[in-house]
């Protein structure tokens, strides 16, 4: 399923490498797209949208529905 959320916080490519880590940690079969100026972050995943969210913000970006 595709999901996008919005996430604040990114600012440098490191950023996008931890928001990445974290949501292929929580399904190592995620497939994800960032686009940080836009604060998206775009992710194919058979995981639910809360469980995502949650390790997005355990690593320290805040998640905007």
């Amino acid at each position: 399923m595709n999901q996008t959320f919005t996430v604040t916080g990114m600012t440098c490519g490191h950023c996008e490498k931890a928001v990445t880590r974290a949501i292929q940690d929580a399904d190592p079969q995620a497939q994800v797209k960032i686009d940080r100026s836009a604060n998206l972050v775009e992710v194919e995943s058979t995981q639910a949208r809360d469980i995502l969210a949650k390790a997005i913000a355990e690593e320290g970006y805040a998640v905007k529905d």
